[in-house]
């Protein structure tokens, strides 16, 4: 087992006798190795509560809570207390807890990003398969636990039922012998977990309608089974059992948390080769029971954080080994989501929107300081938060280098004894009009040593101060001319409606270089863009997240399939998808070889995919291989060049470890925005200029864009502010406003995308409005598309 698998806990002093009863319990077994003996489990840490917090919340009487609970905890403790003073003379010795900063890591560095599959497990990684024990006889079916539930309505006696969950959940091999699908069938395969999952469902729905001592017979069973002295690695059956066991509705109870945390912990600590297996048995489940346990997860990790009752919980200083270890499963079923196409559930619904009110920069510097080596720190699992909170350490990490790099600019003209001037603590941009690429292009390329400075644009020749207008015009113009069917350094597919790059052989890629600049400036800028590029670009972004220090190290190519083709150019990708499905001969009907023809400035152009590719037929044998290179060769070598001037473009200004926490799908979002749309939330964060919010051409506003379709709501956004999407930080973002423009009524309404603002005529009446805002916005110019 891996150190980082490991909590390890040096020993302390027995607690006080008063409290040994209620620890007792509350151990459960974690896994050490020691050299030259067989693993034992080591004590989980104790539970000591003031005031009997510990059991605070058991001992309350609302529903689907626990009354007596402290009873048979009490029972179950002088049971092991018993069994361990037979086998050894020595008392029980408790370790102490360490803060949970201190806390080893339990997942791989995400600063690695070469995560191990869990489909590529060498052989000698993965479990063996040991025998497993036999199982006691259950042979009560699905049907006829049903039947018993239903029997109850009519005769009101329990008994049945209670017996069944009494025994069932007794023991690991009570829950084996219960859920199996067949008790002499191994089921040792990642494929099939070997769990009747109806039957489980099942019995978990009816638990929590059950009366509360069936209810706590099922937590007591759960408590002996954890409780259980583990020897050597686990079996299958075991697997299932924890598998049965994080499925338990209970577990939404507060009351239960010091259970469903040791649980947690058993799980988290268990070898990557049964993690292995787990993650592969949870993208088998519901998309009901799977979003269940995420959620549950989640309360788990924000009641920890912040609990409504503080003293329902121990201290966290005697359980800081709870929230790492709810992460560490929470972790693995994100992977077991990331497995599923289309996942399970949407990534945003592992975002836990408590970790937005901690101190992310705490956060990140713990994580930038120790990595996973030392100290827990949530970056450690960037899965869990959200883009608003990414976004935060972006934008705070970007604060800092700029003040940084500002400083330095400062001191170095200090130490010449040189006057210093405002203006070097910023990126000055002067450009004019009628030049805008070339001579963007050269004041990025002299002031390459500036990016990390906050912007500010001059357009040569016009008087204006910069405070974000210009700014965010230079963006768009630029954007527009670049884009430019014309310019040919993109090429738009209407059926994706998508930009992508050109293939044409250039000997200059210094233009691609400045849009990855833009990119960046408009990350590090807070600035959102009008860029239609394929999810595809931002994976190769991303491929590697941190720029390689050798610089012969190839950089933006990543994995693609033919759901990254049919993102860009669908016609092509489903031709491909015809071919490998193709049930006639191949060879003789396609007439196809391992070649590509590209037309570069009106010559047609051959490319072979292999050496020799000219000359080998695509047959029935090696069309996926044709299929892969075709695409390998389209995304990624074909556009080599031209992407790798755009990835150290975007890296030169966003270079930074807070990159790492992203997925693909949070930088687009970064750069372009959100695409969904509320239009709600900008009716009440618009501010107005000669209108009030109650003036009846405001009200009529409203109403019309209220009834909008979807289509007509992304126009006006795009008229008004030059893109479709929303800022990360939502509509109150946008600072959109209203402005009374005094002309005629029958103009139409005008837009200054550079200030967010609509200029409108006092329209008299609702369907004047409607119609001159249709027009509007169904005709202006919209930027980077044809």
């Amino acid at each position: 087992m891996s150190e980082a698998d490991r909590v390890p806990s040096p020993a302390a002093p027995p607690p006080p006798p008063a409290v040994a009863v209620v620890v007792a319990a509350a151990a459960a077994a974690a896994p050490e190795e020691r050299k030259g003996k067989e693993p034992e489990r080591e004590k989980l840490p104790p539970i000591v509560s003031a005031g009997a917090g510990a059991t605070a919340g058991l001992d309350r009487g609302s529903k689907g809570q626990i009354s007596t609970f402290s009873n048979f905890i009490s029972t179950v403790s002088q049971k092991k207390e018993a069994a361990e003073n037979r086998s050894s003379p020595t008392h029980l010795v408790f370790p102490n807890i360490k803060n949970v900063r201190d806390l080893p890591p339990i997942c791989l560095d995400v600063r690695q990003k070469q995560r191990i599959s869990t489909d590529t497990l060498s052989s000698e990684m993965k479990a063996p398969a040991l025998p497993d024990p036999v199982l006691p006889l259950q042979p009560k079916t699905m049907k006829d636990f049903q039947e018993d539930v239903e029997k109850v309505k009519s005769s009101g006696d329990w008994k049945t039922v209670y017996d069944f969950y009494l025994t069932t959940f007794d023991s690991f091999p009570e829950l084996n012998a219960a859920f199996k699908k067949d008790a002499t069938t191994s089921f040792n395969t990642i494929e099939d977990s070997g769990i009747n999952a109806k039957f489980v469902n099942a019995v978990y729905d009816a638990l929590l309608n059950t009366p509360q001592d069936i209810q706590k017979t099922v937590l007591k069973g759960i408590i002996n089974s954890l409780l259980r002295e583990w020897k050597g690695p686990r079996t299958k059956d075991d697997l299932r059992a924890y598998f049965i066991l994080l499925q338990n509705p209970q577990f939404n109870n507060t009351s239960t948390y010091v259970i469903y945390a040791h649980l947690l912990r058993q799980i988290a600590t268990l070898v990557e080769a049964d993690h292995h297996f787990l993650v592969h048995w949870f993208k088998k489940l519901s998309q009901k029971r799977f979003k269940q346990l995420v959620e549950r997860l989640l309360q788990f990790i924000s009641l920890r954080l912040f609990p409504a009752k503080p003293e329902e919980f121990p201290p966290i200083t005697k359980c800081s080994w709870w929230i790492p270890s709810a992460s560490k499963v929470l972790a693995l079923l994100n992977t077991a989501n990331g497995l599923v196409h289309p996942p399970l559930i949407p990534y945003t619904d592992f975002y836990n929107s408590t970790l937005d009110h901690i101190d992310l920069m705490e956060e990140y510097h713990t994580w930038q300081s120790f990595g996973n080596s030392h100290r827990f720190s949530f970056c450690q699992y960037p899965f869990v938060i959200s883009i608003a909170a990414k976004k935060i350490i972006i934008q705070r990490d970007s604060e800092q280098q700029m003040i940084s790099i500002a400083r330095q600019s400062l001191v170095d003209k200090v130490s010449r004894r040189q006057r210093p001037d405002m203006n070097m603590l910023f990126l000055n941009m002067k450009v004019r009009r009628t030049h805008l690429v070339s001579d963007s292009l050269d004041e990025l390329t002299r002031k390459r040593a500036d990016l990390k400075k906050k912007l500010k644009v001059t357009f040569v020749g016009e008087a204006g101060l910069d405070m974000g207008g210009l700014t965010k015009e230079w963006f768009l113009l630029l954007i527009r001319q670049i884009f430019h069917p014309d310019y040919g350094m993109f090429t738009y597919h209407k059926d994706s409606q998508c930009h992508w790059f050109s293939s044409f052989k250039c000997d200059n890629c210094s233009e691609f270089r400045l849009v990855g600049i833009l990119m960046g400036l408009a990350v590090y800028n807070s600035i959102t863009l009008d860029i239609r590029f394929p999810p595809c670009c931002y994976k190769k972004l991303l491929s590697p997240p941190i720029v390689p220090s050798d610089q012969n190290t190839p950089v933006g190519i990543c994995s693609v399939t033919t759901d990254d083709l049919c993102q860009i150019m669908p016609e092509l990708a489903h031709g491909l998808s015809e071919l490998l499905s193709y049930e006639g001969n191949v060879e003789e009907d396609f007439y196809s070889t391992f070649q590509v023809f590209q037309e570069e400035f009106g010559i047609i152009k051959s490319y072979n995919l292999k050496p020799g590719g000219d000359k080998i037929p695509v047959t029935k044998q090696n069309r996926k291989e044709y299929v892969q290179l075709y695409i390998d060769f389209l995304l990624n070598k074909s556009i080599y060049k031209q992407f790798a001037a755009f990835y150290y473009g975007f890296h030169s200004v966003c270079a930074s470890n807070a990159l790492m926490l992203l997925r693909p799908e949070e930088v687009e979002i970064l750069v372009c925005g959100s695409p969904e749309l509320d239009m709600h939330a900008l009716q009440r964060s618009t501010q107005y200029d000669g209108y009030a919010k109650t003036d009846l051409t405001i009200r009529y506003f409203w109403d019309v864009v209220l009834g909008f379709p979807l289509d007509l709501q992304k126009k006006l956004l795009h008229f008004t502010t030059g893109s479709d999407r929303v800022p990360v930080g939502g509509m109150a973002d946008l600072n959109f406003k209203i402005s009374k423009n005094e002309t005629s009524t029958n103009w139409l309404p005008v837009a200054h995308t550079c200030f967010n603002q609509l200029c409108l005529p006092p329209y008299k009446s609702k369907k004047d409005l409607k119609q001159k805002l249709i027009i509007g916005i169904s005709n202006s110019e919209g930027f980077g598309l044809e």
